[in-house]
């Protein structure tokens, strides 16, 4: 659906529309979406690859792998996950008296998606709402309009719009749809945006995720195996371009390690996309940034560092026509320069070096908490330290991203980097209302402690207090 003008009536239907759905339901709408991927495996690829110049390999690993990994474990799971869970008396008060947590589905949730990882970061909430029990609206990206058009497509073929509806277009038609008192908001992009969809949620005390991003730190200390390093970065850095969440944003690297780390990126980097500019330009194996304005705003970080006294030890080259930059690994940068105070999103990697372990720590402390944090290192005292004394969403050591691929861990970030968490189970639990239920038996020691407040009963009270 395009425009606002529907939005109302759709709102409304699935508001009314309250019947809870059984586990048979949850599951044959997982596997419809499911088989409509097995199908549409060709029409997936080349909608990525018209938006984002996407790479074939990209898009089967990151957006449709991914999303049938969800689906492959909900499904799997989602008996058990839905079964209530009894929970045992936490006093001796309440020992006649049966707990347990029911889980129910939020209601009317809404999903607006970014356009970076335009199927994975729109169809994986959706399974995690569904799953749930919910009803959805879906506003994905304007920004990728193949993928969004695609996703359209298959929302309109498999579900009733009182079930799942989508809405395309631009900011407006978000703005639209924050006005509505939903259940849930679950919204995937910057943190300035987020600050915009936690202002109108807030407005409705509408629960909310936020998966937002910044600068993703990386450490390379003087006990990293540099080598490993190197071939976990150059994909990390390069996948999408570089325009990822938890993309490898800076490297600090301790000073002993820096040459034989710049050397050996840079050759790579060379290695696995061609060796002069050209050659990386038409190797097929890297992606485009996503339109002018973002392609813009890259070109001004690389011009304000070099003008502030940055240097580039690789790539730089880059053509606004076809929306594309080469790697650039960037030294000689300083803190204060533009590069360093804003999340790339991007090809381009600065390097700063440091001496001393607890220098490089107070750097990240300067930024805002991360997503993401990663460290190669092989001193467990070091990791330590960055651990006790650090925070980020996640962290990952000797390795980057792939703690997002692990849907048995909670994904999410820490105040500016986001609040909630997702995948897997903890999908499911963000998109359901965990229900505190009790049900008392005939005898009780809390109804010993009612009034009038005779002395026995003040008695009993102090023995409760003291004792249970």
């Amino acid at each position: 659906m395009n425009g606002t003008h529907n939005i109302d009536a759709i709102f409304k239907s699935q508001i009314k529309n309250t019947l809870p759905t059984t586990l048979q339901d949850r599951i044959d709408y997982l596997s419809r979406i499911e088989q409509w991927i097995e199908l549409n495996r060709d029409s997936i690829i080349e909608a990525h690859f018209s938006d984002l110049h996407k790479p074939e390999s990209e898009t089967e690993l990151a957006e449709i792998w991914y999303v049938l990994s969800e689906i492959k474990l909900a499904k799997n799971n989602l008996r058990k996950w839905m079964r209530s869970k009894r929970m045992g008396a936490s006093t001796l008060a309440l020992l006649t008296a049966q707990s347990w947590v029911h889980y129910e589905p939020r209601g009317v949730v809404l999903i607006i998606a970014p356009w970076n990882f335009p199927f994975n970061l729109t169809i994986g909430p959706l399974i995690s709402a569904l799953a749930a029990g919910n009803r959805v609206i879906i506003k994905p990206s304007e920004m990728t309009p193949n993928v969004s058009n695609l996703i359209s497509g298959m929302i309109n073929e498999l579900f009733e719009p009182n079930r799942v509806a989508i809405f395309q277009g631009d900011q407006n038609v978000a703005q639209s749809l924050l006005k509505y008192p939903f259940h849930h908001v679950f919204f995937v992009g910057s943190p300035s945006v987020g600050k915009i969809v936690m202002a109108e949620a807030a407005k409705h005390l509408s629960s909310i995720t936020l998966e937002l991003g910044g600068k993703t730190p990386t450490i390379i200390d003087k006990t990293a195996n540099v080598k490993m390093a190197i071939n976990k970065l150059a994909w990390g850095k390069c996948l999408n371009l570089g325009q990822s969440c938890i993309s490898p944003d800076y490297i600090l690297i301790h000073e002993s390690k820096k040459n034989e780390f710049l050397e050996g990126l840079s050759k790579k980097i060379n290695d696995v996309y061609g060796g002069s500019y050209e050659e990386k330009k038409n190797s097929g194996h890297l992606a485009r940034i996503v339109n002018q304005r973002h392609w813009d705003r890259l070109d001004s970080l690389i011009t304000s560092s070099i003008d502030k006294g940055a240097n580039i030890v690789h790539g730089g080259s880059r053509d606004r026509d076809d929306l594309f930059i080469e790697p650039t690994i960037l030294d000689s940068v300083s803190l204060d320069m533009k590069i360093m105070n804003e999340e790339i999103f991007g090809p381009l990697l600065p390097v700063l070096d440091f001496k001393d372990l607890n220098d490089c720590i107070k750097i990240i402390n300067q930024r805002d908490k991360a997503l993401a944090l990663y460290m190669f290192s092989e001193s467990k005292s070091n990791i330590r330290e960055v651990i006790n004394n650090t925070s980020s969403g996640g962290m990952v050591i000797n390795e980057v991203k792939t703690h997002f691929l692990n849907l048995n861990l909670p994904f999410g970030g820490v105040n500016t980097s986001g609040m909630g968490r997702c995948h897997g189970h903890d999908g499911f639990l963000t998109f359901s209302n965990e229900r505190a239920m009790q049900k008392n038996g005939n005898l009780s020691l809390v109804g010993l402690t009612f009034p009038p407040y005779t002395k026995w009963t003040k008695k009993v009270i102090k023995l409760v207090a003291r004792y249970f």
